[in-house]
């Protein structure tokens, strides 16, 4: 026989929907800055090339896919969906406090297009958002202007549009203040 409650359902339901998780996603708005950023920075070519340190690359800087010719929708296909799964899931686990920060998170996203989700959350970027101090994360971007080891001066630009975008509407709340110990 089924259990009995004098709680009303719609007591039963609220409980229900306040202990439910929330889904990690990538907002459609932190998900079109990094569109914008990444088909900026990586182009986009429907037939195989070899990029800057000799990979096998096509359409928009894509490396796991078979290096075929693809059409200009079968390419925006893909980046969209690296965004929101791959590297915009990647980037939120490993830095769950930007879930709800529009530019911080896009400017994320294109660079761990750019180096790869395992890079970004080993690096200071990722260590300083997780700190709270977000403008020394949005400066430490700069860091990755390599490639093969030689400073890249398309790296260089890139780094420095995703740093602007990093520091679009960032709160002074987040930028690490200086706390002296009493």
């Amino acid at each position: 026989m089924a259990e009995t409650t004098n709680r009303p359902i719609a007591a039963i339901v609220a409980t229900a929907l306040v202990a439910a998780p929330t889904a990690v996603v990538v907002n459609d708005q932190a998900a079109d800055v990094a569109t914008a950023l990444t088909e900026k920075w990586e182009g986009t070519r429907t037939v195989p090339y070899k990029d800057l340190v000799k990979k096998w690359t096509v359409c928009t800087g894509e490396t796991r896919v078979e290096m075929r010719t693809y059409t200009l929708a079968e390419c925006h296909a893909f980046l969209r969906k690296a965004i929101r799964s791959d590297y915009g899931l990647g980037v939120l686990k490993c830095t769950p406090s930007l879930q709800n920060s529009v530019y911080q998170l896009g400017a994320a996203i294109s660079v761990a297009y750019n180096i790869g989700v395992s890079a970004w959350c080993g690096s200071t970027m990722a260590r300083q958002f997780n700190a709270g101090d977000w403008f020394s994360a949005c400066q430490a971007f700069s860091l990755w202007n390599k490639a093969g080891r030689v400073v890249v001066t398309g790296l260089v630009n890139r780094r420095n549009d995703e740093m602007r975008a990093c520091f679009t509407n960032l709160s002074p709340a987040y930028t690490l203040t200086v706390k002296v110990a009493t």
